[in-house]
C-alpha cells in the first residue's frame, strides 16, 4: 500500500511538473493590441531557429522575445519603437528583412555576387575545356583505332 502511494505521489508530482513547463503564453486582453505583437512578432527573427520568425517558433528565447513585444506594447509603445528596441538590443539581425545599409551590404550583395562569380568561374572553365578539346591533335594510335572503328582499313 505505501509502495502504491509513493508511486501514486511521484506520478502526480511528475505530471504536475509537465504541466508547468507547458506555459501558455498569455496573450494581450485588446486585440487590437494582440494583432499589432503579431505581426511585429512575424517580422522578429528567432536568434535560436535562425530561419523562422519569433512567431513561428517555439524556442525558449522566441517565447521570451514575444512576451517582451507584447510587454513594450502594453507600455504604449508604438510598433518602429518596438523594433527599434528589439534592435539596439539585438542588432539588424534580429530582423527578418534587415536594413540596406552599409553595416549590412554583405547580406545583401554576397549572395548574387558570389554566385556571379561562381557561373563566370564555371563559363570559363567550360569555354577552356572544349577549346582545348577542339584543339588537341589526334595521335597516331588514336588515328588507327578510328580507322579500325570507321571500318577504313586502307592505310596510307
Amino acid at each position: 500500500m505505501m509502495v502504491t502511494r509513493a508511486a501514486l505521489v511521484f506520478l502526480v508530482a511528475s505530471l504536475w511538473t509537465a504541466a508547468q513547463a507547458f506555459e501558455i503564453e498569455q496573450p494581450l486582453a485588446d486585440p487590437a493590441l494582440e494583432a499589432r505583437a503579431a505581426a511585429i512578432n512575424s517580422d522578429l527573427r528567432c536568434l535560436v531557429c535562425q530561419n523562422q520568425s519569433i512567431a513561428d517558433s517555439d524556442a525558449d528565447l522566441a517565447k521570451d522575445l514575444r512576451r517582451l513585444v507584447r510587454e513594450r506594447i502594453a507600455a504604449g509603445d508604438t510598433d518602429a519603437e518596438v523594433i527599434r528596441f528589439m534592435v539596439v538590443r539585438y542588432g539588424d539581425f534580429v530582423l527578418l528583412s534587415p536594413p540596406v545599409k552599409p553595416a549590412t551590404y554583405a547580406l545583401w550583395f554576397a549572395p548574387p555576387v558570389i554566385f556571379l562569380l561562381g557561373a563566370g568561374i564555371l563559363y570559363a572553365y567550360l569555354r577552356r575545356a572544349r577549346r582545348a578539346a577542339a584543339d588537341a591533335p589526334l595521335s597516331e594510335a588514336e588515328r588507327q583505332r578510328l580507322k579500325v572503328l570507321l571500318g577504313d582499313s586502307e592505310s596510307d
